[in-house]
């Protein structure tokens, strides 16, 4: 998902974009662990998004904040 399309979600949108994002780094973490991983790439792009929300939520609290 593209910074934009993320931009145009309200802040309980991305809260709940996160919590899913984290659940999903959790089961992907898990089946490493258990050697049942199959798309070792999706860890990564996990983890990016995760991070993408996360900066676009911060952004949103400091023109909130101003």
């Amino acid at each position: 998902m593209s910074a934009q399309e993320l931009r145009d979600k309200t802040p309980d949108q991305l809260r709940e974009q996160l919590t899913e994002l984290k659940k999903e780094q959790f089961n992907l973490r898990f089946q490493q662990a258990t050697g049942q991983l199959e798309n070792p790439a999706r860890m990564r792009a996990a983890r990016r998004e995760a991070a993408r929300v996360l900066t676009v939520l911060n952004q949103k609290a400091a023109a909130a904040a101003e």
